[in-house]
């Protein structure tokens, strides 16, 4: 029989919300389905509801219908890599227990950054399944990097030493990023706006490359939802139900380092997406993972496509990369989160 103080603990950590979770995912699909016909149909050039239908319908004869068929590649990518940004963010959340846990944050994306920086500038890399895996590579030291770093000391990893850890962390690696660029100038134009973090350029043959790392990373989170349920209520509680903490741990963050590192690699690297959405949809969902991290997956992808929109169109006709429009909104957010005193851990 489970003892009464565990079983209120996994009830607290499945409570459901006020809102039906249905209502909301059906709420989060239809927005996503309204930004991405948004996003095929406004830039320097808006597009008519009549050429978008068209394009849509397959027609490329008219210039609307070029304009479509040339957002349709970005738009995808910005689907892809929101979705894999927030469902890597919700992943180190449950995994870490940690609030300010985010591939950014923790310098997983600035790892996976510096090791692709570092294979073009002196391995001569160039095969896309080369970026993918050292840029997965990159992001799996620099996760171990801070998760060590921030146990040492009395307390273990507790969510203030992981975010200082990490913090420290990102901001070295983005400084070797730039040390390796800064000589090559060669590479230093190719990469100067991937540094910022964006889904301009996006080509079907690039997202081809990366979706199946993506959808593999998506797969091996979502099955995890239930174990990072039980990880919830401590190591202690998981392993008395029968969780194998330390399995369950790794193959959640073997998840998340994949979503991340492929997702940097295509679309350089992008913050506080994987903060800002898993935090929202626990307010909207509750804490369940099992409905936690599909649900991110979806908003995340709204909010990228969002963000690439906005950077669109507040400039017109130049654009503001989505990297610092997340920057603009997630830095707030993570003050807000620093300050309240009652998120300590989940």
């Amino acid at each position: 029989m489970t003892p009464p103080g565990v079983a209120a603990a996994a009830s607290r950590a499945v409570r459901r919300p006020a809102v039906p979770r249905p209502v909301w995912l059906a709420i989060g699909i239809g927005s996503l389905v309204l930004l991405s016909l948004a996003s095929v149909a406004f830039g320097n050039r808006e597009v008519s509801l009549d050429e978008l239908l068209a394009a849509l319908g397959g027609e490329t004869n008219g210039i609307g219908q070029a304009a479509v068929a040339a957002r349709l590649p970005r738009t995808v990518l910005a689907l892809l890599v929101g979705a894999a940004l927030a469902l890597s963010g919700a992943a180190l959340q449950g995994v870490t227990r940690n609030p300010l846990a985010d591939p950014g944050i923790l310098g997983v994306s600035s790892g996976a950054s510096l090791a692709v920086v570092v294979g073009i500038a002196y391995f001569g890399l160039s095969n896309p399944y080369g970026y993918i895996g050292v840029a997965t590579v990159g992001a799996a030291l620099a996760a171990l990097f801070v998760y060590s770093v921030g146990s040492l000391g009395r307390g273990g990893a507790t969510p203030l030493k992981l975010a200082l850890a990490g913090a420290a962390t990102a901001a070295a690696l983005s400084s070797l990023v730039s040390a390796v660029l800064l000589p090559r100038v060669d590479i230093l134009t190719i990469f100067q706006f991937w540094q910022i973090g964006g889904v301009g350029g996006a080509e079907w043959d690039r997202i081809g490359i990366a979706l199946p790392f993506l959808a593999a990373g998506a797969a091996i989170v979502v099955l995890s939802g239930r174990g990072l349920n039980t990880l919830a209520l401590g190591d202690d509680l998981a392993a008395g139900l029968g969780t194998r903490v330390v399995h369950t741990r790794l193959i959640a963050f073997a998840g998340a380092v994949v979503l991340c590192g492929a997702a940097t690699a295509v679309a350089g690297p992008i913050a506080f997406v994987g903060l800002i959405v898993p935090h929202l949809c626990r307010l909207l969902v509750g804490p369940d993972q099992r409905w936690l991290l599909p649900f991110s997956a979806i908003a995340g992808a709204a909010l990228l496509v969002l963000a690439d929109v906005v950077g669109r169109v507040v400039a017109r006709p130049q654009e503001i990369e989505v990297g610092i429009i997340t920057a603009v909104i997630g830095a707030p957010f993570f003050i807000w989160i620093v300050r309240r005193q009652k998120v300590r851990e989940l």
